[in-house]
């Protein structure tokens, strides 16, 4: 018998997106995914990984949007969840399209 967990199928990444959607960068008010903050998750060793970026350098709420995420994706999946920051800038083109026409790009 192995110990080692089987692959996320779609339907679990479907979940942490899902959950994700309910993060919200506090300054903006719009979920960390309709921003475009969530560039990855993957599944590595058995583990969830899930890349971020932030509107700003030097965000100073970065950790705590960081462990909402975690715990988000945490609560909705059975594996070890870690978040990572990206060195990917952050656009306004990589808002969902919605989003980006309420707050005025177009």
């Amino acid at each position: 018998m192995s110990d080692t967990q089987p692959v996320f199928l779609e339907e679990d990444l479907q979940r942490v997106w899902d959950a994700l959607k309910e993060v919200y960068d506090p300054e903006i008010g719009i979920s960390v995914v309709d921003l475009g903050l969530v560039r990855k998750i993957e599944e590595v060793e058995g583990e969830l990984h899930i890349t971020m970026i932030l509107t700003a350098p030097f965000c100073p709420l970065a950790g705590m949007i960081m462990e909402q995420a975690r715990a988000a994706a945490q609560a909705v999946i059975d594996r070890p969840v870690r978040v990572t920051l990206g060195t990917e800038r952050w656009d306004p083109s990589m808002m969902a399209a919605e989003e980006r026409q309420r707050l005025g790009f177009g």
